[in-house]
């Protein structure tokens, strides 16, 4: 009989708990907020880490047979978000662990060919996407489709919108709403809303938990581009499985990329899978001054530069009187401190 114990592990000296995880192939994030090992006389057997509302990083490695102890650590962290007041939780997991996250009352939602997403909550991701079809008070024809985080919106975002609108009778434009950009979710969205209001079939409306967010697709905040495709294919089969269907969307526009690996990878991987869900992947040339492609990226760049100028060409109106403004002093002091990916 072996005593387990379940503690608290510091993450200011993490060389232990990345030394047991190496031969996993599972790394500590740098985004894991709270970690818990299992100990048996004093050696790590366990381990299972959160961010948020995420549980990710775990790994039980024990010779002492049947002890539970991947379900004991998993409960635990549970009782440590709900002591957070956090009730919905995600897993990225492993697909040997399903069972064990299944006992535990979790949910499948998609996979990919090395991981699973699974979730534990108040409301699941078929009643919380029908809430969202219902508040955007959109009808049942069919729709086309752009998902953008727009940290700011440009003239690039602009041209790509009014592409599809012209093309659709319907277009939805879903604003990433993870808040871990330079500019609020609140000011992008209001900034596109505003930049688009002439464009009376574009439909503006909020991403929502299950569209480009650490639930679906954390390393897009991460800079961790070597494993991103697995995320990637699992963000990808969330929308082409739950959104496209309760939206009565047939196509997903997206520009070229010329800059980003990650956000190229991704535009190829929609290419593949979505598909697959019967949805159009529709690609338009990036917009260009002076055959330079525009980004958001850019935009960020001359502000860091003190080159205020020189945003004039690349955003609308609305977004230069924003920036021009007493409120967007906070954001331009963030984008000069920072060296933001997206």
């Amino acid at each position: 009989m072996y005593d387990i114990y379940i503690e608290e592990f510091n993450l200011s000296n993490s060389l232990e708990i990345e030394h047991f995880l190496s031969p996993f192939e599972i790394e500590l994030e740098d985004d894991v907020e709270h970690t818990l090992v299992a100990r048996i006389e004093g050696k790590i057997v366990g381990t299972c880490s959160s961010s948020g509302n995420i549980i990710k990083s775990i790994a039980v490695r024990c010779t002492c047979g049947n002890t539970g102890i991947g379900s004991k650590l998993v409960t635990q962290m549970m009782n440590h978000l709900f002591d957070r007041g956090i009730y919905d939780v995600f897993v990225f997991t492993k697909k040997t662990n399903t069972e064990i996250f299944k006992e535990l009352g979790f949910r499948e939602i998609v996979s990919s060919d090395k991981v699973v997403l699974m979730e534990n909550g108040r409301i699941g991701i078929d009643e919380y996407v029908k809430k969202m079809f219902v508040k955007s008070g959109l009808g049942n024809g069919r729709k086309a489709s752009i998902v953008m985080n727009c940290n700011p919106v440009t003239r690039g975002h602009l041209n790509l919108i009014r592409k599809a609108s012209e093309e659709n009778n319907e277009v939805v434009v879903f604003i990433v709403e993870e808040d871990k950009s330079i500019f609020s979710f609140e000011t992008r969205i209001d900034l596109v809303r505003k930049c688009t209001k002439e464009l009376k079939n574009v439909h503006v409306i909020s991403g929502g938990r299950y569209i480009i967010s650490s639930n679906t697709f954390p390393a897009y905040f991460l800079r961790e581009e070597e494993k991103s495709s697995q995320y990637m294919e699992i963000d990808l089969q969330v929308f082409g499985k739950y959104i496209g269907p309760v939206f009565n969307i047939d196509k997903r526009y997206v520009g070229s990329e010329p800059y980003c690996n990650m956000t190229q990878s991704y535009n190829e991987g929609m290419k593949k899978i979505l598909p697959e869900q019967g949805m159009e992947i529709i690609v338009v040339e990036r917009h260009a001054i002076n055959g330079i492609a525009i980004s958001a990226s850019m935009v960020r760049k001359k502000i860091r530069e003190d080159r205020t100028e020189d945003i004039k060409d690349l955003v609308c109106n609305e977004v230069y009187i924003y920036l021009a403004s007493k409120e967007a002093e906070e954001t331009i002091k963030r984008i000069k401190e920072s060296d933001f990916l997206h």
